[in-house]
């Protein structure tokens, strides 16, 4: 006769230790897999929503499309090239678009974030054929005056600010200050112009010549832009280059812009589609937080004294 022998009490308490913890561990799993699902979702709802929005209330509706540029013309801001041109495109290759609006309340900001708009915005009128208006809210200066003038026309408040067509390079010297403190600066470059416009460092001559220079070349490409987009309307003055700034009223005198108006009345009377319908990229928290976090490691880690030079 065959005995079963008795299974040890340590042996059974081992076991069931073990199947907890494979349990603990499958339902973490299971978990990690709900939260990054949620994760995905939290990025892709709100650009879903916004795409399924401007294509229920604009899908086969005659309609002005809207694309705002507001706040300063940089790379990964609102205002900057990456999230314009998406706008643009999306806004005039819709059939149902009448004519594209641009809603401009901006200081200015980088000459080549401004001048890929620009570009873009030559190709798309020449690619559907659709009226483009500039109406200005407080501010169209620098930059965001660069971009108005490629529109068809610019429409202004009398009290709106416009113009600034100049170029600068900004930054700060503190030499003097770091002499009078005893402090010294330990700058290893190859290349005589590596450190150029560091700002703990002393400008040579020819280093600040060759600045004038690039800004000089910069500013005759605004001016190109702006004399080819206005054309005849412009009325120059010996200071309409200098980088000042006029009110709309003064604009329209100078031929900087062309009438008054808001986005409701150049929707309404100008294109005559009252349905404004806004395809402005909207940025979600999540991609702005992702964005500011890959700025900061890449400041952090990349160092740079020169700056981009700045139409305002």
């Amino acid at each position: 006769m065959q005995h079963t022998a008795a299974i040890p009490w340590e042996r059974e308490t081992l076991e069931k230790l073990l199947l907890a913890e494979l349990r603990e561990r499958r339902a973490a799993r299971r978990w990690r897999i709900l939260l990054g699902l949620l994760f995905i979702a939290a990025l892709l709802v709100p650009f879903l929503l916004d795409r399924m929005d401007r294509s229920i209330s604009g899908g086969g509706t005659p309609h002005t499309a809207m694309v705002r540029i507001h706040g300063v013309i940089m790379d990964g801001e609102d205002a900057s090239a990456e999230y314009v041109l998406p706008a643009l495109r999306d806004a005039l290759e819709n059939k149902s678009s009448k004519a594209l609006m641009l809603h401009i309340n901006s200081p200015g900001g980088s000459a080549v974030q401004a001048g890929m708009i620009v570009d873009e915005l030559r190709r798309l009128k020449k690619l559907h054929k659709k009226p483009i208006h500039a109406v200005v809210e407080d501010t169209c200066a620098s930059a965001a005056y660069y971009i108005a003038s490629a529109a068809d026309n610019i429409y202004v408040d009398k009290a709106s600010l416009v113009g600034s067509i100049g170029v600068l390079i900004d930054s700060f010297g503190f030499t003097g200050a770091m002499d009078k403190l005893g402090v010294e600066r330990r700058l290893i470059t190859a290349g005589d112009n590596k450190g150029f416009l560091d700002p703990f460092s002393p400008m040579s001559e020819t280093q600040l010549a060759y600045a004038q220079q690039l800004t000089g070349q910069i500013h005759q490409q605004f001016i190109k832009v702006v004399r080819e987009g206005r054309g005849e309307r412009l009325k120059e003055t010996p200071d309409m280059y200098s980088g000042i700034i006029w009110t709309g009223e003064q604009s329209l005198a100078l031929g900087l812009a062309d009438a008054y108006g808001s986005m409701e009345s150049v929707a309404r009377d100008i294109v005559k589609a009252e349905d404004i319908v806004d395809y402005t990229h909207k940025i979600d928290f999540a991609e702005r937080f992702a964005r500011q976090l890959a700025g900061a490691i890449s400041r952090t880690t990349i160092g740079t004294a020169l700056r981009a030079p700045q139409v305002r």
